[in-house]
C-alpha cells in the first residue's frame, strides 16, 4: 500500500501547482456538471442523477450518422457484467471494468493510458455479480469502491495510489459496487451485502485523504458518529428508536444496505440514498416496518442527519430493495424527486420534505398490493400474496409457496432511469417478471447466506420481457413503450437533441425519438449492454460512449428467465460514438 498523504500535504500540493489545479475537478465544477456538457463528473451526469444532456450535435435530424469513433477492449478473461459509467475531464476517460479494475484512456483516441487492477483476496461474497459501476474525481484524483470493501484513491495522471481505506469487513458480506458520490467537498459511499446480515449506512469521509467525516446507519437502533481530524468518533445519535419498528434482535443483522449509491441537490442541500431489503428475507420473524430497510432516506451532507425519509415497502417480504436512484426535479416552483422502485410504483415526493405527492405503477402486473394511499403513503397490501410463514403451515420447513409480481430483481433494479427537463417526462427501464416465493427458517452466521427464502423468476409474457417507458409523473400515464424480448438490464440518458439513448441484452446501443419513442438509429456492440450511456462535448465533436459486456445479476439469480438469455454472450468493452461527415 502506498503511504496515506496527510491532507495538508495535498491540499498544499493543489494549491502549489499551477497544472494540477487546472486540471483539478472542484466542487464548483461538479455542482455545474449537468449543465456544462464538456465533463462528466458525476455518476448520473449530474449529481441530481438526471442523465440529461444539454448537447444538441447530435440529435433527431443527425443520429443516423453515429459512427464508432473508437473502441477498447478490458481484455483478459476477467469478463462478467460490465455495469460502468464513464467519467471525463481532462480529455481522459475513467472507467472501471468487473473484478474491482479502472482505466484511464484518451477519450479522442481509446489509447490506453494506465490501468489499476486491485487485488481481490479469496472468500468475496458480492452478491450480483463482480460488477462496478463507477468511479468519482476530486482535485486530481478518481475514486472507486473494490469487491472487497475498500476504497482507492488514485492519481488521474499516472494512476499510482494516492490512499486506500478499508470500509469492512469483506468475509462478513461486505462490498461495495457503487460510483461513490461527490457533495460539498465530501465523498458519500454506501455499504452493498444485505442478502449477508450487514448493517446499511452512508459514510462521508474527506475526498483528499480518505479520513471518516460521519457514518449514518439505516437500520434503526445503530449509532451514528462523526470524527474529527485525528480520527477520534464522537456519537451523534441512534437511527431512529431501538425496537420501535424491529422488535426483537433482529436489527443487529438488518441488512438495508446502501449498496447503488445516492444522488445530491445543491438547492435542498441533502444527499438521497436507497435502502436495500431488510435481513433475512423472511418477513414473519421481524414483524413491523423495519426502518429503514426498503426506503429514501434523506441526509444532511454535513452532518448526516435524516432529515426525512419514505418507506416504500413496509415489512418487505419479497426482497423489494428501494436503493433506486432518487432524481430530483423542478415543476412549477417545487422542487420534487422520481423514484421507480424494485416493487413496480413510480413515487414523486417532495424533495425538501418527503411528502409523497404522487405514486402510480410503472409495470403492468403487480400482486403485492393494489396500490398506494396517497393520504398515508403506505402500500394496500394483499395479505394472501405475502411468502407463509415456515413455523404455520403444513410443512414446517417451508411456508406455504406464493406468485408475486414484480420478481425480485423488481420491476426496475440497478439500470438508472433518466429524466428529460425539455419533456418533463421520465425514461423508465422497466422490466416484466414474476417469482414463486416461499419462506425456510434461518439464523444469521457471519458470511453466510442470509435470506431464509426460497424462489424462481417466471417470465409474464410470450413476446417481451423489458420495456422502455417514457412516464408522465404527473398523470402516471406510460407515453410511449418499446418493448424488448430480453430484460432490460442497462441504464438510460435523454439529451436536448430530443433523443433518449439506452441499451439492451441483446448488444444494441439504440437511439429513440424522446418524444415519440420512434427509432432513430441503433448499433451492435458485440456484448449484451448493462451500463448507462453517456455524452460529452470535445472541441467541435460530440462523443456517445457506453461500456458493452452482458452479466448482472440476471444469468446469476434469473430461473426461468436466466435459461431464456443463456446464448447471450459475455465481453468487456468500451464504445465511443461520433457523427461522420456524410
Amino acid at each position: 500500500m502506498k503511504k496515506k498523504l496527510s491532507s495538508v500535504l495535498i491540499l498544499a500540493a493543489f494549491a502549489a501547482s499551477p497544472a494540477l489545479h487546472a486540471a483539478g475537478v472542484t466542487d464548483a465544477m461538479i455542482e455545474n456538471d449537468a449543465k456544462s456538457g464538456n465533463d462528466i463528473l458525476s455518476y448520473g451526469m449530474g449529481t441530481q442523477g438526471q442523465r440529461y444532456s444539454p448537447l444538441t450535435q447530435v440529435n433527431s435530424k443527425t443520429v443516423a450518422r453515429l459512427v464508432p469513433a473508437w473502441s477498447f477492449s478490458f481484455g483478459g478473461e476477467k469478463q462478467r457484467g460490465q455495469e460502468s459509467q464513464p467519467m471525463i475531464h481532462n480529455g481522459k476517460m475513467f472507467v472501471t471494468g468487473s473484478y474491482s479494475r479502472i482505466y484511464a484512456l484518451d477519450a479522442r483516441t481509446g489509447a490506453k493510458l494506465w490501468k489499476y487492477e486491485h487485488r481481490l483476496p479469496e472468500g468475496i461474497m458480492p452478491c450480483c455479480d463482480v460488477v462496478n459501476r463507477g468511479a468519482a474525481l476530486y482535485g486530481n484524483l478518481v475514486i472507486f469502491g473494490t469487491l472487497d470493501a475498500q476504497l482507492v484513491a488514485l492519481n488521474q495522471d499516472t494512476g499510482e495510489v494516492v490512499w486506500k481505506e478499508k470500509i469492512d469487513d469483506y468475509a462478513a458480506g461486505y462490498s461495495n459496487t457503487a460510483a461513490p458520490l461527490i457533495a460539498k467537498g465530501l465523498l458519500l459511499t454506501g455499504v452493498a451485502g444485505g442478502e449477508f446480515g450487514v448493517v446499511g449506512r452512508i459514510e462521508a469521509r474527506n475526498p483528499l485523504t480518505g479520513t471518516m467525516v460521519w457514518s449514518r446507519p439505516t437500520v434503526e437502533g445503530h449509532m451514528g458518529y462523526k470524527y474529527d481530524k485525528d480520527g477520534k468518533k464522537t456519537e451523534t445519535g441512534i437511527s431512529g428508536t431501538t425496537n420501535k419498528t424491529w422488535p426483537g434482535e433482529l436489527w443487529k443483522t438488518g441488512g438495508a444496505s446502501t449498496w447503488l449509491g445516492g444522488t445530491y441537490d445543491a438547492k435542498t442541500g441533502m444527499a438521497y440514498f436507497g435502502t436495500g431489503n431488510p435481513s433475512p428475507w423472511n418477513s414473519h420473524l421481524r414483524p413491523g416496518d423495519n426502518l429503514f430497510s426498503s426506503s429514501t432516506v434523506a441526509v444532511d451532507v454535513l452532518t448526516g442527519d435524516i432529515k426525512w425519509h419514505y418507506q416504500t415497502t413496509p415489512h418487505d417480504g419479497w426482497d423489494y430493495d428501494g436503493v433506486n436512484e432518487f432524481i430530483t426535479y423542478e415543476q412549477n416552483g417545487k422542487r420534487l424527486g422520481g423514484k421507480a422502485d424494485r416493487n413496480g410504483f413510480f413515487y414523486v415526493m417532495d424533495a425538501t420534505t418527503g411528502k409523497l405527492e404522487n405514486a402510480f405503477p410503472f409495470v403492468k402486473k403487480i400482486t403485492w398490493a393494489t396500490g398506494i394511499d396517497l393520504k398515508t403513503g403506505r402500500p394496500n397490501f394483499v395479505a394472501a400474496n405475502r411468502p407463509g410463514d415456515p413455523t404455520k403451515g403444513a410443512d414446517a420447513a417451508k411456508g406455504n409457496t406464493v406468485f408475486s409480481a414484480p420478481s425480485f430483481l423488481g420491476g426496475k433494479n440497478q439500470q438508472p432511469m433518466a429524466y428529460s427537463p425539455k419533456t418533463n417526462l421520465f425514461y423508465v427501464p422497466a422490466n416484466e417478471w414474476g417469482m414463486e416465493i416461499w419462506n425456510e427458517p434461518v439464523s444469521y452466521k457471519k458470511g453466510a447466506a442470509y435470506l431464509g427464502a426460497g424462489f424462481t423468476i417466471k417470465t409474464l409474457n410470450d413476446d417481451y420481457i423489458g420495456a422502455l417507458r417514457a412516464m408522465d409523473p404527473v398523470t402516471g400515464k406510460i407515453v410511449w413503450e418499446i418493448k424488448n424480448p430480453a430484460p432490460l438490464w442497462g441504464g438510460v440518458m435523454t439529451t436536448a437533441g430530443d433523443l433518449v439513448f439506452y441499451g439492451t441484452p441483446e448488444g444494441f446501443l439504440k437511439a429513440v425519438d424522446s418524444k415519440t419513442g420512434k427509432e432513430m438509429w441503433k448499433f451492435q456492440t458485440g456484448s449484451g449492454v448493462v451500463a448507462p450511456p453517456v455524452t460529452w462535448m470535445d472541441g467541435d465533436t460530440q462523443y456517445v460512449s457506453v461500456v458493452s459486456g452482458w452479466g448482472g445479476a440476471v444469468p446469476l439469480w434469473g430461473g426461468d428467465v436466466a435459461k431464456k438469455v443463456n446464448y447471450l454472450e459475455q465481453g468487456g468493452s468500451v464504445w465511443v460514438f461520433k457523427l461522420s461527415s456524410k
